[in-house]
């Protein structure tokens, strides 16, 4: 959880006195987190099967039947997917989504202020290193809004991380509780590309959690399956066991799995090397393959800058860029259907440090690219740096994020209004328009 920390980060040093006692004491605070959600899950009527469906072998076994018939055929488009990008540490929104020539920018940031920046809309630039991105802004499918925020204010990533990936108060995570309002689907709707499932995937709705395609199959399985096969009828054979149809779509599932993975395919782009470009890599393939792709999360860390920010800033969005770019090339005709979204915790102080860095703020940037845009526009509410407007040396939260995902959510998955309150409850709707 500390990976994507500055070591002179607050919040390492709040959790112990070195890098290594602070990972300690992070990771024993999921572990706490967790078993806490369990004992809700089970407190709530989770019953055996429901477990069994949610964990392992059996939550393959779950959806396996909706599996089992998807279709493998490289090129074809599926319906419409949402990719989200969690950039961790807290990105500062002012050197992606530049206000150009802005001289409260230029006096608080005489060292770190981004000059050359693209010219985008509303006054604001796209930072140089992004320019991989431009094209697809002038061809309307590249966009950003400014000024995002949530209601947290803690300054700590932990907190709000875990307030943004929850989508407000609730215990599960904010796109488990949209698959939910979505209703059923096949094994790889929702997929976290990591070893442990995102905190905004966690919950009830069966999402996958795997590092890679190709890594999603059991050790043996190419020689084994025939005799677990008639293993299992033996076993099952006039016993009415609600594992007895788990196990057979279980697999039928793998055997689905498998094919995806051997299936004859080549990426129609180049990504830059690093897990990030290898996590957007196997999206696409998920999405092109037709396997019912709903839904992605890919993490890319390292946004938490108090030193050196011009420096690391341009070498970071280098990565960014590059990749992006490469993944809509690679999805082709199926980014008419795709939304890629960034977020991140909170953005950074309006002034640099004395580090030529900056430290923890408040309201960030948040970038899409995709289908279903509106045309060259930058959305939300943005009313400069001014004094008057500043919240306390911070960009204001003009923009709410639910507003944002809100509207993500209903214009690419499909969800309703009256859905949302299930989604964000307690929060009033208002739609930024950012998409058409």
């Amino acid at each position: 959880m500390t990976d994507h920390l500055h070591p002179d980060c607050p919040d390492t040093a709040r959790l112990g006195p070195n890098r290594e006692e602070s990972l300690l004491r992070a990771r024993a605070a999921r572990v706490e987190h967790d078993n806490g959600t369990r004992d809700r899950l089970w407190s709530g009527g989770f019953t055996r099967r429901r477990v069994l469906a949610g964990a392992g072998m059996a939550g393959v076994a779950a959806l396996g039947a909706q599996l089992v018939t998807t279709r493998v055929s490289f090129g074809a488009p599926g319906p419409g997917a949402l990719v989200v990008v969690f950039l961790r540490g807290g990105m500062d929104g002012l050197s992606v989504l530049v206000p150009a020539d802005d001289p409260v920018l230029r006096a608080a940031r005489p060292r770190t202020a981004v000059s050359g920046s693209l010219p985008l809309a509303r006054g604001f630039g796209l930072h140089p290193a992004l320019e991989p991105l431009k094209k697809h802004w002038d061809a309307g499918r590249f966009t950003a809004v400014p000024a995002l925020s949530t209601p947290d204010v803690s300054r700590s990533h932990f907190q709000a991380q875990d307030v943004l990936e929850r989508g407000g108060a609730a215990s599960s995570g904010w796109l488990d509780r949209v698959l939910a309002e979505m209703g059923p689907g096949t094994t790889f709707r929702a997929v976290g590309e990591a070893s442990t499932l995102p905190r905004s995937l966690v919950g009830t709705s069966g999402a996958v959690a795997l590092r890679g395609i190709d890594g999603f199959r059991l050790a043996g399985w190419e020689g084994a399956h025939e005799r677990t096969t008639a293993a299992l009828t033996t076993l099952y054979t006039g016993l009415d066991h609600p594992l007895a149809a788990q196990a057979a779509t279980t697999l039928g599932a793998l055997r689905t799995a498998g094919t995806i993975a051997t299936t004859a395919y080549q990426s129609a782009a180049q990504y830059p090397d690093g897990a990030f470009g290898k996590s957007l890599a196997d999206v696409a393939r998920l999405i092109k393959s037709g396997a019912g792709l709903r839904v992605a999360c890919v993490d890319l860390g390292g946004w938490d800058m108090h030193t050196d920010l011009a420096t690391d800033m341009t070498r970071n969005l280098t990565e960014l860029g590059k990749t992006l770019d490469a993944f809509a090339t690679d999805l082709g005709p199926a980014l008419d259907t795709t939304t890629l979204l960034t977020m991140t915790e909170f953005g950074r102080r309006i002034a640099e440090n004395g580090s030529a860095g900056t430290d923890h703020g408040h309201g960030s940037v948040a970038l899409l690219l995709g289908g279903g845009l509106r045309p060259r526009t930058i959305a939300g509410a943005w009313d400069g740096l001014a004094e008057n407007v500043q919240d306390h040396g911070d960009v204001p939260g003009s923009n709410d994020h639910r507003d944002l995902l809100g509207e993500l959510v209903t214009r690419r998955l499909g969800l309703t209004e009256a859905n949302l309150a299930k989604v964000f409850p307690g929060h009033d709707y208002r739609r930024l328009g950012a998409l058409t």
